[in-house]
């Protein structure tokens, strides 16, 4: 322990001595432990972090994707992950070998619940509600913090009507007032008691931006619905819940899998879906996955996982080229210090004894680094934080250093030393003492001029790496960005509203729809005015399969599902369909009406394949029996609605408040508009407020819930294409820079040996521009070997990437190209500074140096 604290006393005084090279070593290490840890952040956050809660290993989730939000039909391979309320009661009640298998909503929304206070001057405000069952808080074992948590007898029909308000909300909205618990609040227009509140840290069942606000029992759905008919806890087509329970010791996880499979499908073949013809595969396929429910439900690991991992493997590779920096910067310094070392070996001193002080001043140097680097990975994380996520209202996900992110700072600092330190740490000491004594300039053997060429072409070779994937994934971003929508944005405005939340009923809608219609348009400066279901790409989709009448009953395994939208009047102008047949929908078509509906032009592609006109036509969406339901007005061209990165869905248009002829029950929720869209003559300021004045002197219940302009809401689409594009480009430009450092600083150590050759030269009658070419051949020789290895590498490292582009191959020759082409630039200008340096030698001054 004494000679560690003397090595480490004497590596400060080593690195005091040299200034330029000591800040210049920390400030690269923190950039890269920095960087790193930042990234760690998120990873550990996202990716590996468990939920705050007792025992998480024994979580279970029965399923393994992230579907979403209400589902019917069958599911993409057979695979349930999402359960109707019966299905969750059927596996619960003959599954014993779970503690408790809780339930929990799937499709939660910033805005699902209109919550106000019992304070006289309280306002509506837009929460985040979440139907859970009864036992959820006992799957998890918490404790609350203050009051008391749901219980199973809270989730029956005719119970009292309490929730539980989150630690964070009762935090941020109402400052810690105890007098919370047990007062009464309005949620959705229906008064309900706070039972109590969620132990800090608690964030609920899965990793989300905008974790909920209140937990609501299940049994209060029908309530908080807009009728009962429509009610998802009583419809058992519907699927809208996920599964998570505990499991008690000593379950064997495949046995319990297989037989809960088993059990699936024995209530299936009840269900009147899995009775029809052709069904028989899909029922004996049916199936669940176990997965494991520590880390909760993993929509956001699944979401941006791939994601992650490229970023902390492309970090990594920055570090490593940061690292062989600096390990030329130590063996530069350790050649100069030879003298030094070649006396103390003469003297007696032990080769191994040196080599661990040169490695605990290598250490040392990365551990000040690191330290450093904390203060670059907490400004990175909030930047991060905000980039990725920029609308979130309580992120779980902090940017001050955690006790995890502290560590791997720590041993990532360590690890660098090593990395860094080790192979000039044996270069140098193994220099012969007799020969370093002579002088440095007459020395004939360089121990270290391969290892510092190897470093810079390692350099080189990863630095491109990261330039070919910058360069696809920046090239990705803009054709995302820059596609053909279809759609106009300028002077465009989305805001988002419930009048189910406000406690309309159906056949109220249609007066409140003309009064904010009015409202609205009385507005100055607003040209045009809509309400929707929902807008283009929100995040939403409906959809439903088609029956054409006149058509054969369509067999299992057809594909014949279409998104549908209802919109308002003004709602295709506003967002950019051009009417190319027939007419769109007017004023004239209102509930009590034909049934009508426009399609797109996909739809029409996809359903009348051989030309046949489309216009007149009849369809329907519960079976043939409703086949003649919707008759098709209108053609209108196509627009993205869901998914930005895939072809445009065939889709079709309702009127607001027309309902099916067949099951018009089924259409009562999808009656509900959840978006207004606005035209406007140009800018106007302070439109929000006053579009809140506007529904707020329509009824005090009603609030917007999110505001946006319509680009806005586009350019939300690729918040993390552009993180990670960005992020990229950032972490390519930094390992140029670092080898181009790493070049000039080998090529200038080489001029600077070669002083007395280079005098010999001149004055044997080289002339200036030789000397220049004779330097930069050997720079760009090593460029060059670092692109000979490199290009085969980021050809074959482009398919870590090809997930994350579109509309770009991972084998680009443009971009790879221009990446060989900006890297040879940067190397020839790293190699040219010193190499005119060198063609400035005075030859009777190199001389006079021998």
């Amino acid at each position: 322990m004494n000679r560690l604290i003397q090595d480490v006393k004497f590596a400060l005084r080593q690195l005091r001595k040299a200034p330029g090279f000591t800040l210049t070593a920390i400030l690269t290490l923190a950039l890269g432990i920095g960087a790193n840890a930042a990234i760690f952040t998120l990873v550990h956050a996202v990716l590996l972090k468990n939920l705050p809660v007792i025992d998480p290993k024994t979580l279970v989730r029965v399923g393994d994707t992230d579907d979403c939000c209400v589902n019917g039909g069958t599911p993409d391979k057979n695979d349930y992950s999402i359960f109707a309320y019966e299905l969750y009661t059927h596996l619960r009640d003959n599954t014993p070998e779970f503690e408790h298998l809780a339930a929990m909503q799937a499709g939660i929304g910033y805005g699902s619940i209109t919550a106000r206070s019992g304070r006289t001057d309280a306002l509506p405000k837009a929460s985040r509600g979440e139907m859970v069952s009864g036992n959820y808080f006992q799957v998890f074992d918490l404790k609350p913090y203050v009051g008391r948590l749901l219980v199973p007898s809270d989730d029956v029909m005719g119970a009292p009507m309490g929730v539980v308000m989150s630690y964070q909300t009762w935090q941020r909205d109402y400052a810690s007032d105890p007098s919370i618990v047990g007062s009464t609040f309005t949620l959705n227009t229906y008064p309900v008691t706070i039972l109590g509140i969620t132990p800090p840290g608690f964030y609920g069942d899965r990793m989300t931006d905008t974790p909920p606000d209140f937990y609501i029992p299940m049994s209060m759905e029908p309530i908080m619905g807009p009728a009962h008919p429509t009610s998802l806890l009583h419809r058992r087509g519907a699927n809208w819940l996920y599964l998570l329970g505990r499991v008690k010791p000593g379950t064997d996880v495949p046995q319990l899998q297989a037989k809960m499979s088993a059990s699936l499908r024995n209530y299936l073949a009840q269900i009147e879906l899995y009775q029809k013809k052709g069904q028989e595969k899909n029922l004996a396929q049916s199936h669940v996955v176990l997965t494991p429910g520590g880390a909760g439900i993993e929509n956001m690991q699944q979401e941006f996982g791939t994601g992650l991992r490229l970023l902390i493997s492309i970090s990594a590779l920055v570090l490593l080229i940061a690292c062989a920096n600096i390990a030329n910067l130590v063996l530069v310094r350790g050649m100069a210090r030879r003298a030094e070392t070649s006396i103390r070996m003469a003297l007696g001193a032990q080769r191994t004894r040196l080599i661990l002080q040169m490695l605990t001043e290598s250490v040392v140097l990365s551990c000040i680094g690191g330290l450093v680097g904390l203060i670059v990975a907490f400004v990175g994380t909030r930047l991060l934080l905000t980039m990725a996520f920029p609308d979130a209202t309580n992120l779980p996900i902090h940017a001050s250093p955690s006790l995890p992110v502290l560590g791997f700072a720590f041993g990532i600092s360590l690890l660098t030393g090593l990395i860094f330190g080790i192979a000039p740490a044996w270069v140098t000491s193994h220099s012969e003492p007799a020969e370093a004594l002579r002088g440095s300039n007459r020395s004939t053997k360089d121990h270290s001029g391969w290892l510092q060429r190897s470093l810079v072409i390692l350099q080189a070779a990863l630095s491109l790496v990261l330039l070919v994937g910058a360069g696809l994934l920046a090239k990705s971003l803009n054709k995302l960005e820059n596609q053909d929508f279809g759609v106009e944005t300028e002077d465009r405005v989305v805001a988002h509203f419930s009048p189910e939340n406000a406690g309309y009923k159906p056949e109220q809608l249609q007066g409140l729809y003309d009064r904010i219609e009015q409202g609205l348009h009385g507005l100055p400066g607003l040209e045009r005015v809509a309400l929707s279901l929902y807008t283009p790409l929100e995040g939403n989709n409906w959809g439903e399969g088609v029956f054409l009448q006149g058509r054969p009953e369509p067999r299992v395994g057809d594909e014949i599902g279409a998104s549908w939208l209802r919109v308002g009047p003004e709602f295709f102008d506003i967002v950019g369909h051009r009417i190319l047949r027939g007419r769109g929908i007017t004023i004239h078509d209102t509930a009590t009406s034909t049934p009508v509906v426009v399609v797109n032009q996909t739809f029409v592609k996809k359903f009348f394949p051989k030309g046949e006109d489309p216009i007149g036509a009849h369809f329907g969406i519960s079976g043939m029996e409703s086949a003649g339901d919707f008759e098709i007005i209108g053609v209108v061209s196509d627009v993205k609605y869901v998914d930005v990165r895939r072809p445009v869905r065939a889709m079709y248009f309702r009127p607001l408040l027309q309902v099916a002829h067949t099951k018009p029950e089924d259409d009562i929720r999808s009656l509900y508009a959840g978006a207004i869209m606005l035209q406007t003559k140009g800018t106007i300021e302070g439109l929000e407020s006053q579009m809140r004045r506007t529904l707020a002197n329509i009824d005090p219940n009603l609030t917007i819930t999110r505001y946006n302009t319509f680009s806005g809401q586009i350019r939300g689409q690729f918040n993390q294409d552009r993180l990670i594009a960005r992020l990229t480009l950032m972490f390519g430009v930094l390992a140029l820079v670092l080898a181009s450092v790493g070049l000039y600083g080998v090529t200038a150590y080489s001029v600077a040996r070669r002083t007395p050759e280079i005098g010999v030269r001149m004055a044997l009658g080289a002339n200036r521009w030789s000397v220049v070419g004779m330097v930069l051949r050997e720079a760009m020789l090593q460029a060059g070997i670092g692109l000979a290895i490199g290009i085969p590498v980021a050809w074959m490292s482009a398919r870590f990437v090809q997930s994350q582009l579109y509309n770009v191959g991972g084998h680009d020759t443009v971009v790879l190209a221009m990446a060989v082409a900006v890297l040879a630039f940067a190397a020839c200008a790293a190699g040219l500074i010193p190499a005119q340096r060198a063609a400035s030698t005075d030859p009777v001054k190199a001389l006079r140096t021998e």
